[in-house]
């Protein structure tokens, strides 16, 4: 099983950004602007890689297996995914 631990929550993303914990932030087509210019600011200053997921918030929280929307998600420990090594134009 392939488990990466992962934040949806807005203070909880900027919080793990700002402690540089962060390995990959996944930010929704759809999120707020200003919500995202703010994470994409803190990602520039903790050199974290942001990708685009290329759908809305309701397709992010699919791709998640939640029944919920999510703007936007921060992948803290990858685990035993390679997600951040498949992800083009990133780390």
């Amino acid at each position: 099983m392939v488990v990466a631990k992962k934040m949806k929550k807005t203070h909880e993303i900027l919080r793990t950004l700002r402690s540089s914990k962060s390995k990959l932030i996944i930010i929704s087509n759809n999120c707020p602007p200003l919500r995202k210019s703010e994470i994409e600011y803190y990602a520039m200053l903790a050199k974290v890689g942001v990708h685009h997921f290329n759908g809305n918030n309701v397709d992010l929280g699919t791709a998640c297996g939640r029944y919920y929307r999510v703007s936007c998600l921060s992948i803290i420990d990858p685990g035993d995914s390679d997600i951040i090594k498949t992800l083009p134009g990133d780390q």
